[in-house]
């Protein structure tokens, strides 16, 4: 497909940080696709869009969420019967650079910081999803300030998207939807069993995927956002570790121990010391 390049400064002023658009797609794709000299967030809010992207064209449905970068070109052609309505919101590079760098822990190689030959895509679960739309909502009557920018992007990865270990940019929906599921505290609480369940496949079929997607079996899955939701609770409240190891759904004290350590490199009191402060007492 031919392409042809959009401009920033097309869209908005030389004081504004981002641009926002809540709008129904074509039924037809355009006579060419685009790339662009700025970044790019999109969620798909309702109906069904092909997407042509890089070469290859994607079947979007409500809730996924992609991560565009200046060098992508796509194309959208919505479905005939459902159409699709998008919320997309454009950001200056500068910015990227900036959030790539001060928070390189989090998003560098991530997020619209990826590397690879495709954008990042993420399938929203539906709390995840309604709060996207909730904060991307709050951009379009909001001053189009960097702050503004920055505040939103840093939701999306920290809040919205950040909870998925591994990339699953070529994943099946089906296993997208899993893993977005698994983040829930109803599902990883029951171990590789509850993603397996709400995975709806065979347990051989889940755990091929899994290991192919991700690197890693269910349970290693599974047990890694177990032990990232345990070490939230020792660094934000003083919850007793055995009530911890009881809310992460976990049955055997010394295997949680052992995952913890292996995880994090230290024992969970020690880590709890280490990260928990109290805010009305000095730490001098």
């Amino acid at each position: 497909m031919d392409q042809t390049t959009f401009h920033i400064d097309d869209y908005i002023g030389a004081h504004e940080a981002f641009h926002f658009a809540r709008k129904r797609l074509a039924k037809r794709f355009p006579r060419k696709a685009h790339d662009h000299d700025y970044f790019e967030v999109f969620l798909i809010e309702s109906g069904r869009t092909a997407h042509w992207i890089n070469g290859v064209t994607q079947y979007l449905e409500p809730g996924q969420l992609a991560f565009l970068r200046p060098g992508d070109a796509h194309a959208f052609c919505a479905d005939r019967k459902t159409g699709c309505q998008i919320i997309n919101v454009m950001f200056r590079i500068e910015t990227a650079a900036h959030l790539a760098q001060r928070y390189r822990d989090t998003i560098a190689g991530r997020f619209f910081d990826a590397r690879g030959a495709m954008p990042e895509m993420h399938t929203l679960a539906s709390a995840r999803f309604t709060r996207a739309v909730n904060v991307a909502q709050q951009l379009q009557t909001s001053e189009r300030s960097l702050a503004r920018i920055e505040e939103f992007l840093l939701f999306l990865t920290n809040r919205v998207a950040l909870a998925s270990v591994g990339d699953q940019g070529n994943a099946p929906h089906w296993f997208s939807e899993a893993c977005s599921a698994a983040q829930s505290l109803d599902v990883f609480r029951k171990g590789a069993p509850g993603f397996i369940k709400v995975a709806g496949r065979s347990h051989e079929h889940v755990c091929r995927t899994c290991k192919t997607v991700t690197g890693l079996t269910p349970s290693q899955y599974i047990n890694r956002i177990r032990i990232e939701y345990a070490a939230h609770l020792l660094r934000s409240d003083e919850t007793s570790i055995d009530d911890v190891i009881n809310d992460c759904g976990f049955e055997n004290t010394s295997y949680f121990y052992r995952l913890f350590r292996r995880q994090f490199g230290t024992t969970p009191r020690a880590y709890r010391l280490a990260n928990l402060r109290d805010p009305f007492q000095s730490t001098l």
